[in-house]
């Protein structure tokens, strides 16, 4: 710790903690200890670790249990702006990804979903919807349209790996992909489906991805827990 430094102590230790976790120097299931030991151990007062643990709790990267104490919940995932699954980039995380397929039907294509994918409104499309887990707890709940014939999947297969790598098992060349990203709460169907507050704030994707010919073989539609899940950027500047 720094004590010269302007940076208030609690912070400064509670960018340490969630470092290690980050890591995985402190596993999920970890135990810190009490905060007098902590105190004692680290050469600080107890108000200022306990204000850092909470500043963890709030995060969702700790979590007080009575009888047990303070508990290593999970990290937060940042995922990179790329073609990427979002199952491949949790089990980069070291994640544990686990998938329950919600639904997998042909329906009529809405405008939305046919303009993204270059069909007739109305068209038959394959709706994949799925909740996306990590360490058992729901992460993600993902909506895809596919064009119908694209593939032939089961929700066997939905179920045990990432749809991108059922993709490219078939032989398609994923090339590139118009993306927005976004946020707003939480409805009470959404709340329940993530284990999250009704009104917590839920960030959101729709994403159109391209082959290497050009045809858009995928429009999913996206929601993500906040607490659990954010978005890294890399910006240039342009010459």
């Amino acid at each position: 710790m720094d004590r010269s430094s302007p940076v208030p102590l609690y912070y400064q230790l509670s960018q340490q903690l969630e470092a290690a976790i980050e890591r995985g120097a402190l596993a999920p299931g970890s135990l810190l200890g009490n905060e007098i030991d902590l105190a004692a151990r680290l050469g600080l007062s107890r108000p200022t670790v306990r204000q850092a643990i909470q500043s963890l709790v709030d995060k969702g990267l700790l979590v007080r249990r009575r009888g047990v104490g303070t508990q290593v919940v999970h990290s937060q995932v940042k995922r990179p702006l790329e073609l990427s699954s979002l199952y491949d980039d949790l089990e980069a995380a070291g994640q544990q990804p686990a998938t329950r397929v919600l639904r997998h039907v042909v329906e009529p294509a809405s405008a939305r979903v046919a303009a993204a994918l270059g069909v007739a409104e109305g068209a038959d499309v394959v709706l994949i919807e799925r909740l996306r887990l990590a360490h058992g707890e729901p992460m993600a709940h993902l909506r895809n349209h596919l064009p119908i014939g694209l593939l032939d999947l089961d929700d066997g297969q939905l179920s045990e790996t990432g749809l991108y790598r059922l993709i490219r098992a078939a032989g398609i060349t994923l090339h590139s992909a118009r993306q927005t990203v976004g946020a707003r709460a939480a409805t009470a169907e959404e709340a329940a489906r993530l284990a999250e507050p009704e009104g917590a704030p839920l960030l959101t994707m729709e994403r159109t991805t391209y082959d290497d010919t050009g045809r858009a073989v995928e429009f999913g539609s996206h929601v993500y827990r906040a607490s659990r899940y954010s978005f890294d950027f890399q910006l240039l500047v342009r010459p």
